[in-house]
């Protein structure tokens, strides 16, 4: 008996010493080439990247994998215990491997003839997802053990939990406990109830078939199995239990605001964020990007520039339909193109087809509905005549001119009929409808705060959905008269004062090099002979502009505009001076800073700051800036630009607001480019108007008229949020009243006067004579400049 015990025991050593053996060489074979899991304990996932609004709302996201990142702390404590319950109620026990679990999985699986459980630990799940690839084998289960028991000796169990809740996929596209949140609730992570979070909880073991859009039974299922082993674990009471499985689920993906309001704004935030980050970064880091913009200036801005450029587009009259169909293609068009009741407000614009018209109205359908365009929403449907201004050309007065069935055209709803709004009869009901048409002009807004460059709304289109070139920053246009302000800005600076007179005059300049004559003139075709400094910006005169760049040296006004941080090539031609070198709309904007700031631009900043995912600061974008001119020239400027609103170009301003604004209209060569550039001491805003292949607008498409409206616009919606204030008189600045014809000061015989602003020891000293009409002689630069000009 004692030998058999001996060889028993001799067998016993032999097995346990192969079956140490056999451990030990699995062991190597499966950790030869065992990855490096030292990485996860530097967790970076691809996260979403999220822009947010100057008060901290989302402006949109950027991402490849729709995820996250939440701290453990941040999330309510019950939502942990769901997922320990569904998945591994052991984690805080165990090292990374719970053998337990893994033989009751093994004789269920062998009960069952197949795989119906699976064994792993969260651990090793964690391991699975971020290390090792989905294949099935028992190589990959002993790495994948051999590797969650190496990592619980590097992680805690409560970030190795943290890596796996915001890991895991949930379906939908979510990944990561707080997308999960939002698609399937709409809420964020902390706002999850003990019943929304055991529906989550119950998705990772089958993101598709339990996935409660599709199969809500299912899911249903597995929330009473988690908040059964939750009871069973006493991690929740009865009554959380009872409550839990009464809630009612309701379903609600959280709204992507991505490209809605403020597409431009975003997409230029995505380009400098590659700029500075790298394509990668952007889609995949997480980052947290705070912006400038401001979400009520933006909608503003952009229902502004719709509505001016409709505008714009209705004074060129009709251009047709926007297609035409036989009538056996109707019936496909309006079954393709369903409406809801709801969404046909006021203002609504829908694509209808013209199904009769007579002299008075069209009748037409859209999808299901009846209705009527009146023939006095189509007055504006003129039949553009090259020959003539859009005014000179008849209002449409009879549908049937520019009307037909078969016709496809943009309507707009003026109001909802009588038996929708009662609710009786509404598939007799005939909606009101008015004449519209989408503009082929384009525009761009951009405003900004000039005290710190955060730019509060961009914007580069009519419609971002169909164009997604931004002219607020791509588009290189001429900026016509909006340019002149520097060049007067220049002639302050060189000896000249706001009384300085120049003559307005024909001139005629030969090329002789490339044979070619230059003969400027005013846009108004008139000449006003000697004109004070004052008027000739107010009113906006070229021929007096050019002189002053004549006298001067062009060069000293392409040096002043680039030292106001304008970026163009800016050849040394007299005709700079009146614009002709393009610049985009951002830049024309943090040049006009110089002034609004009194002297120094500062560079515009959509971007404040970005933090990494876990909150680490990444980039502070501090304000840059740069003297340009002295204080007393800005404030020069300012106020004579505050004359061009009450008393020039800018009149339309003028009889908006109550307050002082400055501002400056610009028109390029045949109204190609409209622009207005307005600002208050606490808001700068640009205005630009025209088409992307450049053409003419159309006759008196200026800056007046097609730009500063949209800007009156906007600044309505705006103004009130700031404090009425007027620009600071800096020392060194005296002020004047001078006689308007002769730039002298205002004399009793004065017919018109105007108070203007000096550098002191510049104002005039002689006072206008009753009869006068030119400066005299001797009265200090007036009267040389004007001898100069005429001889």
């Amino acid at each position: 008996m004692k030998k058999i015990l001996l060889v028993l025991g001799g067998l016993a050593g032999v097995g346990a010493l192969c079956a140490v053996a056999l451990i030990g060489m699995l062991y190597y074979w499966a950790s030869r080439d065992l990855p490096d899991f030292e990485n996860i304990t530097d967790y970076n996932p691809p996260l979403a990247t999220t822009v947010y609004t100057c008060d901290d709302r989302v402006l949109g996201y950027f991402y490849r994998e729709k995820r996250f990142l939440v701290r453990l702390e941040d999330m309510p404590g019950y939502l942990p215990r769901c997922f320990l319950a569904a998945e591994d109620s052991g984690f805080y026990e165990h090292e990374g491997v719970d053998l337990g679990a893994i033989f009751r999985a093994f004789v269920k699986n062998l009960q069952a003839g197949h795989v119906v459980q699976g064994g792993s630990t969260i651990t090793q799940q964690v391991i699975k997802s971020l290390l090792l690839t989905p294949e099935r084998s028992y190589k990959r289960k002993i790495k994948e053990a051999i590797l969650a028991y190496r990592l619980e000796s590097y992680l805690t169990k409560d970030e190795i939990l943290t890596i796996y809740l915001n890991q895991i996929f949930f379906g939908a596209r979510a990944y990561g406990i707080e997308a999960a949140a939002r698609v399937y609730f709409g809420v964020h992570v902390n706002e999850l109830t003990l019943g929304q979070a055991a529906i989550l909880a119950g998705l990772p073991k089958g993101p598709s078939a339990y996935n409660p859009y599709r199969n809500l039974q299912g899911a249903l299922n597995r929330k009473h199995y988690v908040l059964g082993r939750m009871l069973e674990m006493e991690w929740i009471t009865r009554e959380q239990y009872d409550a839990a499985l009464a809630e009612p689920v309701v379903l609600k993906s959280m709204e992507d605001p991505s490209w809605q309001q403020g597409a431009y704004y975003l997409e230029e935030v995505r380009r400098r964020l590659i700029d500075r980050f790298g394509e990668d970064a952007v889609y995949t880091a997480g980052m947290h990007v705070h912006s400038a913009v401001d979400l009520t200036h933006q909608v503003a801005a952009e229902q502004a520039l719709r509505r001016g450029l409709i505008d714009s587009a209705r004074r060129r009259g009709w251009i047709g339909p926007n297609r035409h169909l036989e009538e056996g293609e109707w019936s496909s068009f309006l079954t393709s193109t369903p409406h809801v009741v709801e969404a046909l407000v006021p203002g609504e614009w829908v694509e209808v087809l013209v199904t009769g018209v007579e002299r008075d109205s069209a009748e037409v359908r859209f999808g299901q509905f009846r209705g009527a365009i009146g023939v006095d929403t189509v007055h504006w449907a003129r039949i553009p005549d090259p020959t003539k201004a859009t005014e000179e050309v008849p209002s449409v007065r009879d549908c049937r001119t520019i009307l037909s069935p078969g016709d496809v055209v943009w309507a707009s709803v003026t109001e909802i009929p009588a038996a929708i709004a009662q609710g009786t009869n509404p598939e007799a009901a005939v909606w009101p409808l008015a004449l519209e048409r989408e503009p082929e002009v384009q525009g761009a807004l951009v405003s900004m705060e000039p005290a710190t460059g955060e730019v509060r709304a961009l914007v580069g289109g009519y419609s971002f959905e169909t164009s997604q070139f931004n002219r607020a920053t791509q588009a290189s246009r001429q900026p016509g008269s909006a340019f002149k302000p520097i060049v007067y800005s220049t002639a302050f600076d060189n000896g000249m004062t706001p009384s300085t007179v120049m003559l307005d005059a024909p001139i005629v300049y030969t090329d002789y090099e490339n044979d070619r004559t230059w003969k400027p003139d005013n846009f108004e075709g008139v000449f006003y002979g000697p004109t004070i400094l004052r008027t000739a910006l107010v009113k906006s005169r070229n021929l007096v502009t050019i002189r002053i760049a004549q006298q001067l040296g062009i060069r000293k006004i392409i040096e002043r505009a680039q030292a106001m941080g304008l970026e163009s090539e800016f050849p040394e031609d007299l005709s700079v001076s009146l614009g002709s070198s393009p610049v985009t709309p951002l830049n024309l904007t943090q040049a006009y800073s110089a002034f609004a700031r009194g002297g120094s631009w500062i560079k515009p900043r959509l971007i404040l700051k970005v933090e990494s995912a876990w909150g680490k600061e990444l980039f502070v974008n501090q304000p840059e800036t740069a003297e340009a001119l002295s204080p007393e020239t800005a404030y020069i400027i300012n106020c004579l630009l505050k004359e061009v609103v009450r008393d020039g170009t800018g009149w339309r301003v003028r009889r908006a607001f109550n307050r002082p604004i400055a501002g400056k209209t610009g028109t390029s060569n045949n109204e190609q480019d409209a622009w207005f550039v307005g600002y208050t001491p606490h808001l700068l805003t640009t205005v630009y108007v025209g088409f992307d292949q450049m053409a003419p607008m159309g006759k008196y498409e200026t800056g007046s008229r097609a730009a500063s409206p949209i800007w009156v616009d906007y600044r309505k919606a705006v103004e009130a949020n700031y404090p009425e204030a007027d620009f600071p008189q800096p020392p060194g600045i005296v002020m004047t009243r001078i006689d308007a014809a002769t730039g002298l000061l205002a004399g009793p015989g004065t017919e018109r006067s105007y108070f203007l602003p000096y550098k002191a020891g510049t104002q005039p000293t002689e006072t206008a004579e009753p009869d006068a009409t030119a400066p005299t002689n001797g009265s200090s630069a007036a009267g040389e400049n004007l001898l100069k000009q005429i001889f």
